[in-house]
Parts: structure tokens; sequence; C-alpha cells
């Protein structure tokens, strides 16, 4: 009896593909966010706004900052403050920081909120305990397998013996050329 390989690098291809569907996804949207990450932060909105406030010539003290706070939409939202230097003030609130300039009253608002489903997917690409470490070490070598079981699925002049080889040693020069010019 011969051993049909072709079918069960079929089966094993279709399997892996099923089974790391999702993974490839996290992997794939993670990937994009930390590509761009000097573009925009991929697990946080930062928003600015810019405020003015009364100030007396006096350092302010806490009652006066909440009532500013309360100015700006804020109340109930304070943690702290402190004075980085004489003509400064910073008030951590909930999800953000006022700034104060204390001798023109001028103020800014910093606040973030979590970027939904980018965050969760960046937590899971940086394999935060063991266990996840492992699963990922598996399902990189399912993608090589996956990559390589591929090679094999088409056959004649659509297959590696034909356009596909072609197509592998176009993907294989790709990165070759760029690490040449970015090292050499």
């Amino acid at each position: 009896m011969n051993f049909k390989w072709r079918k069960w690098n079929r089966a094993i291809h279709r399997d892996f593909g099923y089974l790391f569907f999702g993974m490839t996804l996290i992997y794939a949207l993670s990937g994009i966010a930390i590509n761009h990450i000097n573009d925009w932060n991929p697990n946080y909105v930062v928003t600015s706004e810019e405020v003015q406030v009364n100030t007396t010539g006096q350092k302010p003290d806490k009652k006066l900052i909440k009532n500013w706070l309360n100015d700006m939409d804020e109340s109930g939202n304070y943690k702290s403050h402190y004075f980085p230097n004489s003509d400064f003030l910073k008030i951590f609130i909930k999800d953000g920081t006022v700034y104060v300039n204390l001798t023109t009253g001028e103020g800014l608002i910093e606040k973030s909120t979590r970027r939904p489903l980018f965050r969760e997917v960046n937590y899971l690409h940086y394999n935060p305990i063991k266990y996840w470490t492992w699963f990922s070490d598996i399902f990189c070598g399912a993608l090589i397998v996956l990559g390589i079981s591929g090679l094999f699925i088409p056959r004649g002049g659509q297959g590696i013996t034909g356009r596909g080889a072609w197509m592998v040693i176009l993907g294989i020069l790709i990165p070759f050329i760029y690490l040449m010019i970015y090292f050499y």
C-alpha cells in the first residue's frame, strides 16, 4: 500500500490552518501595531485639551485645585498633585494628568483611554507568561509546517516546480536584499 503523502500534507496544512487561525490574526494585528509604533500608540488613545484657570499668584491648595477640576468637568477624578517647580503644577486625575502654568494660568489636560482590541493582542504578542510562551512557540513551529506544507499543495505549473518556485525565490530575495542594504 502506497503512502499518500499529498493527502497527509493537505490534511496537516488544513488542520493547522484552522487551529492557528486565531493566533495568526493576533500576531498579524499586533505586528501592524508594532510596525507603526512611532506613528500612534497601539495600546492607548491619548487626547489633549487646553484649559485656562484663574490663578491667584499664590500656591494653590487642594480645595482650589479641586475647584479648577470641577470647572474642567473633571470633578471626582482628582488623585494627587505636586509642584515640579514654583511656576508649574501637575495634577494627577483618573486616566490622565493636568499641567498648569501658575504664572499664566494656561493648562493642558492629557487623558488616555485603552484602545480596544489592539491592547489585548499586543499583550498576547509580548508573551506575558511562561505557558503562553510555550503556546506561542508551538504556533511558530506550526507556521514553519504551514509554510513548507503549503509549497506542495498546488501541482503542475502553479506549484513549486513552476510559478510557485519563482514566488518562493522572490519571497526569500526581498528580505535578503533588505538585510544586505541595511547591514552592508
